[in-house]
């Protein structure tokens, strides 16, 4: 899956924006035929996947061109906005694509949301756009970056989901990089977390139980799948055995292996994350010669099998369902990108290490000391 943020210019300024935009153009950007030119190289390296993404990519002038021969090649093509652009002006071209997915971020509730992006009525002009697709067909997805400033909200954005009918609904882990990064120190508590993914694993339990088809996923956090398995251990102790061998296969953190960014400029990273490394330029070779390049250390490190890491990642019994979890949390944290992820919030006795079973979060910020209980 490739995460191509076609367009860093946005209409927003948002806390969380790893690749931090804003309303201005940016030199430098691929053009129309150079787009096409890295689709076609894409295509035939057996890319799948192409998630349109920016910055705002609607305000991208050639998207809907850009889209349209994505759809054409056959990729799945997603589109990832913020929401505020879509309307009535631009709602039947949005259509007539067949976006396979459309993702639009909600941080929370109005008061929530309009302040994490910076911009009084952004959660009213997104909630808009989420019904303008639903009501012309698409599948839409409300997309929420949980921090320690409004994980609160996230019960009355499932009740939310629920009253809007809402397709997905996809929980992001913040993540330390640009503009996340600077404001890391807002990353929520372990234990909020545990407790956010019990209720995510609650909420899609009922749906299951009542019939209705929705979708829950989450990413960031590759700990999320071993602590899915605990809970499948809880609640239904004779799959045990299949969902263990379904989440191995799953494979956990995928970055600079089956997930990929290009950024606007052209610039290839492990993922959107990976900002501050560049792996090579589509404008001077193939992607699919950077990708399989692994002369670059970082690279050699993410696709080993098994990756070599420290701490506790080295030593986790769900290695093979984790991965070592999200590399560049380690990387921002400490300088080595094998270092254990600071963000586990899984227990030494959860993950098959002797040892207290607690697990003390250790972070340059005090009031983020928090003991998470196994």
């Amino acid at each position: 899956m490739v995460i191509w943020n076609l367009i860093r210019r946005c209409n927003l300024t948002c806390k969380h924006c790893y690749s931090i935009s804003a309303d201005r153009d940016f030199p430098g950007e691929l053009s129309t035929a150079e787009v096409f030119m890295v689709m076609d190289n894409l295509k035939a390296f057996g890319v799948p996947v192409l998630i349109l993404s920016g910055g705002e990519p609607l305000l991208r002038p050639d998207i809907f061109e850009i889209s349209a021969r994505a759809k054409a090649m056959n990729f799945y093509v997603g589109l990832s906005t913020n929401g505020t652009l879509i309307d009535e002006h631009n709602i039947d071209r949005i259509a007539a694509i067949g976006y396979d997915y459309v993702g639009i971020s909600i941080d929370g509730l109005r008061t929530t949301h309009d302040r994490f992006r910076r911009l009084q009525g952004a959660f009213d002009a997104s909630i808009r756009g989420i019904r303008l697709c639903q009501a012309n067909g698409i599948k839409v997805g409300m997309r929420f970056t949980m921090t320690q400033d409004n994980a609160h909200e996230l019960p009355p954005l499932l009740d939310l989901m629920e009253a809007e009918q809402i397709d997905k609904f996809y929980l992001s882990h913040l993540n330390y990089a640009g503009r996340g990064n600077v404001n890391r120190k807002d990353d929520t508590a372990l234990r909020t977390t545990r407790w956010a993914m019990d209720l995510l694993f609650d909420t899609c339990w009922r749906y299951v139980s009542e019939g209705k088809s929705k979708e829950f996923v989450t990413g960031n956090n590759d700990a999320d799948g071993v602590y899915l398995l605990h809970w499948i251990k809880r609640h239904f102790p004779q799959r045990l055995p299949h969902m263990r061998a379904k989440l191995a296969q799953w494979g956990g953190n995928a970055s600079g292996v089956n997930i990929a960014n290009i950024d606007n400029l052209g610039n290839v990273h492990p993922d959107t994350f990976w900002w501050h490394y560049n792996l090579g330029n589509v404008r001077k070779r193939l992607f699919s010669e950077i990708w399989e390049d692994t002369s670059d250390p970082l690279m050699a490190g993410l696709k080993a099998r098994p990756r070599k890491l420290k701490g506790r990642c080295g030593a986790c019994r769900y290695f093979d369902i984790c991965g070592g979890n999200t590399r560049v949390r380690a990387h921002q944290l400490t300088g080595d990108p094998w270092a254990e992820d600071p963000a586990c919030y899984l227990s030494n006795e959860e993950i098959g290490l002797h040892g207290p079973g607690e697990r003390l979060q250790v972070t340059p910020y005090s009031r983020h000391r928090h003991l998470a209980n196994g």
